[in-house]
């Protein structure tokens, strides 16, 4: 038994019909509860030395549910999640959803500033996270930090200085009856919010991205139907939780279609290939980075890939080699690309299984059902087919709005519901994208999306920065790197690998700039705003390209 589940806990599994269909749930609380009896002892989660079956998963996550309404959540609080892959962090996660709550997931390479921000903007009362991980005590980081809303620190893992831990918490939820809890959780309804998941935006501050139940579920059983995911798959999860492609394209969806999560908290080759032989891994997937790092690793014949079957790729370009040799060297049936943004639940458009190695490795896909895509000119009216236009979305994945924020909500979403991507992409004649560039300065590194705005006013607060601008520039292996212009005081001498040192300390490593450039001046307009496309003109004309 568990020592996670408690002995006197009981849960009455609902029997499903042999012809039910898993995507008719329209809350992730009911999803868990009816997954519980669906798919009963088969495997939920495997993480190290603890394994749930679908029943135990759907009773622990009641006995979360209880310790959330014993803390004095009531239904809309925000509750956030700042930790690596771990079992607890769904467990939390389905608690909360189940009592009412809306998750914020935080992203594990955030600095004290940067979570401290996304706390207080969300107004977040319960903070589930843990102790050290990879040398940062998660918890002990926030001491100093302004949160006036948070009302209480709940320890997955680990030890701090403050906090209570999750063992602890739980059994608190012992004071709520079982009977309370699942009234709380039926309460739930499919309108209702589910998470807000924080997105950098152009004005550099973290935006909080609002999405219902029904929306994420409705998506991910379209994703999950499109990709082939199926009862019996055993789902390696290294992307992030914090991450869409983590949470909903990940254990959520495993939930829904009967798939084992083996939850993986840091991507390591070596210990990916070991895990896909020992675990009889089937499904794996990630940004092209993870399967480019897996060709090139020198031990990967010693390893058994026999099981894997599927993989499921995007946030950066992927070479037509790279998908062949994913076919013939890994050995997978099945690979899909797509293309999604967090105001779109995470996924916008896919490939299909049969679409040819050029197609997936060329284009995003074509949008799923029920969900409009165009490209349009900056008027708003829709480019002829193979012209480049702004991708613009409209249909149920559509976020409900930016949280606390109506003006920068209506800045993306139009009279009409259309939500403007700022992507640029051409659509062919059979409705597939192939994006080609970015309205806005977004650029992604190794999967995460990285706004130049946030890194420069990050940037602003080194004590000898007089002004900075930051570019995307190409890398071979991470898609796109950072690339910082810096102009230093007035009497202050800067070196790039000084600037470079200060941002690691400062903000998650996926942000900081891979190259910085000492400057006496930026190019500017008559209005003083910089120049980027001339910056990216003199990096093109240096060459500047990491290999």
């Amino acid at each position: 038994m568990n020592d996670i589940l408690p002995a006197m806990v009981r849960y009455d599994t609902i029997r499903m019909q042999e012809d039910a269909d898993p995507v008719d749930e329209q809350t992730i609380p009911l999803l868990v509860r009816t997954a519980g009896g669906r798919y009963g002892d088969r495997s939920a989660i495997e993480d190290g030395p603890v394994s749930l079956s679908f029943a135990e998963l759907a009773r622990a996550g009641l006995h979360a549910a209880r310790a959330f309404l014993a803390a004095g959540i009531e239904p809309g609080d925000r509750v956030a999640v700042w930790a690596p892959n771990i079992h607890e962090w769904i467990l939390a996660a389905i608690g909360l959803q189940s009592a009412g709550a809306v998750l914020v997931p935080l992203n594990t390479r955030f600095k004290r500033a940067e979570a401290g921000y996304v706390l207080r903007k969300s107004r977040t009362r319960i903070l589930c996270t843990v102790g050290e991980f990879l040398g940062t005590n998660y918890a002990d980081s926030l001491a100093g930090e302004d949160l006036p809303q948070l009302e209480q620190v709940v320890l997955l893992r680990g030890a701090a200085a403050s906090g209570i831990p999750w063992a602890e918490f739980q059994k608190r939820g012992e004071s709520v009856s079982e009977s309370a809890a699942r009234a709380r959780s039926e309460a739930v309804a499919p309108d209702d919010l589910s998470d807000i998941m924080f997105t950098s935006g152009t004005t550099g501050n973290p935006k909080g991205v609002m999405t219902t139940h029904v929306q994420n579920l409705r998506a991910f059983a379209t994703w999950t139907e499109v990709v082939g995911l199926r009862e019996g798959d055993r789902y390696l999860i290294v992307n992030p939780f914090f991450h869409a492609f983590g949470y909903k394209a990940g254990w959520l969806s495993s939930i829904m279609r009967g798939a084992t999560i083996l939850p993986h908290g840091v991507f390591d080759v070596s210990a990916v290939l070991e895990r896909v032989g020992k675990e009889r891994v089937s499904v794996l997937p990630g940004p092209p980075a993870i399967y480019q790092s897996i060709l090139a690793h020198p031990d990967r014949g010693r390893h058994d890939l026999s099981s894997l079957r599927l993989a499921v790729t995007g946030a950066a370009p992927t070479p037509v080699e790279l998908v062949h040799r994913m076919r013939d060297e890994l050995g997978f049936e099945t690979i899909i690309t797509g293309y999604g943004l967090t105001e779109c639940c995470g996924i916008v458009s896919m490939c299909r299984y049969d679409d040819d190695p050029e197609t997936i490795a060329t284009t995003s896909g074509r949008a799923i059902p029920g969900v409009e895509v165009r490209c349009v000119a900056p008027d708003g009216v829709e480019v002829p087919r193979g012209e480049p236009g702004e991708v613009v979305v409209r249909g149920y994945n559509v976020m409900q709005g930016y949280f606390d924020d109506e003006e920068e909500t209506r800045e993306v979403i139009d009279a009409d519901g259309w939500l403007h991507t700022g992507d640029i992409a051409e659509m062919d004649d059979r409705g597939y994208l192939r994006i080609t560039d970015r309205i806005k300065d977004m650029f992604i590194t190794g999967g995460f999306n990285c706004y130049p705005a946030e890194i420069e006013n990050l940037m602003f607060a080194h004590p000898e920065i007089a002004q900075t601008a930051v570019i995307g520039v190409p890398d071979q292996r991470m898609g796109e790197v950072g690339m910082a212009w810096v102009v230093p005081l007035p009497g202050k001498t800067l070196t790039p690998e000084a600037v470079i040192r200060w941002c690691r300390a400062k903000m998650a490593n996926y942000k900081v700039p891979r190259i910085v450039e000492i400057v006496d001046e930026l190019p500017t307009t008559a209005l003083g705003k910089v120049k980027k496309f001339e910056l990216r003109e003199r990096a093109r004309v240096r060459g500047v390209h990491l290999a």
